[in-house]
């Protein structure tokens, strides 16, 4: 989770999510698929706008289904209460009102025999100067019908860093000095260091459709660098030293890439 000065628009635009629906109207829509029932809606008025989305693969699963809507039913909530809080203020101390926004994009990273693996682009804004966003990564047991944070499949996250050993810091400052236009002194300054990996998003993807064999890390605005560089995701195979980090339970869904 980023905090990022910016508007709900900007913060909308920075995560792919884009508001489509009208003033003053709410729309929700479903589409059918053989895999199950994607679920999309967007609302936007004067006091709020909110947006909240699943692929098919997600509704193919009603518990996973019930359990991400109520979550997002929760935050509309106490979205809407803190808006309307807001709106008032605002109307009694004469100033501006500046709508409040909740956004959930859910995507799939992976659907497996046994797993299904998920990012969300998430954004809040609250109607201050400060917008909020980020990813979420979320691994959904079909077996045994419970989801949870793509994380909890490693015994760490300084486990699996340390498996992974520069790796990690390699990447990203490669991917730095890009958009740096400059090499990067490892601790120069506070964005020259190498965050650990309980500072990033970890998700868990397949490149043949039957085992987790490839991991993305999600370093989010002014965690590796400052807002104007963005987030970071680095993409990399999964490895024999890797595989050790994973926690026993789940070792059979990982094979170390070829």
């Amino acid at each position: 989770m980023v905090t990022a000065c910016s508007s709900p628009a900007e913060v909308r635009e920075k995560t792919g999510v884009t508001a489509q629906a009208s003033r003053a109207s709410a729309q929700a829509t479903a589409s059918a698929s053989s895999a199950g029932r994607a679920q999309a809606v967007k609302e936007d008025n004067d006091l709020y706008s909110y947006e909240f989305s699943y692929p098919a693969q997600v509704g193919a699963h009603p518990e996973l289904a019930a359990q991400l809507e109520e979550d997002a039913s929760k935050a509309k909530a106490e979205m809407i209460a803190q808006a309307t809080e807001g709106q008032a203020d605002a109307k009694a101390n004469g100033y501006s009102y500046h709508p409040h926004s909740y956004g959930a994009k859910w995507k799939v990273v992976a659907d497996l025999p046994g797993y299904l693996s998920l990012s969300n682009e998430f954004y809040t804004f609250t109607g201050g100067a400060h917008g909020v966003y980020g990813l979420q990564g979320h691994v959904w047991d079909k077996a045994n019908r419970r989801g949870f944070a793509s994380e909890d499949l490693f015994t760490s996250p300084a486990a699996l860093g340390s498996a992974m050993g520069e790796t990690v810091c390699q990447a990203l400052d490669r991917e730095r000095e890009k958009r740096r236009g400059e090499p990067v002194t490892r601790g120069d300054d506070f964005f020259g260091g190498c965050p650990g990996l309980d500072e990033a998003t970890i998700l868990v993807g397949s490149s043949n459709q039957r085992t987790f064999d490839r991991i993305s890390v999600y370093f989010g605005p002014y965690v590796a660098g400052p807002y104007a560089e963005g987030a970071y995701e680095l993409d990399f195979p999964l490895t024999a030293a890797m595989l050790e980090a994973v926690k026993p339970a789940y070792r059979a869904a990982f094979s170390a890439h070829k």
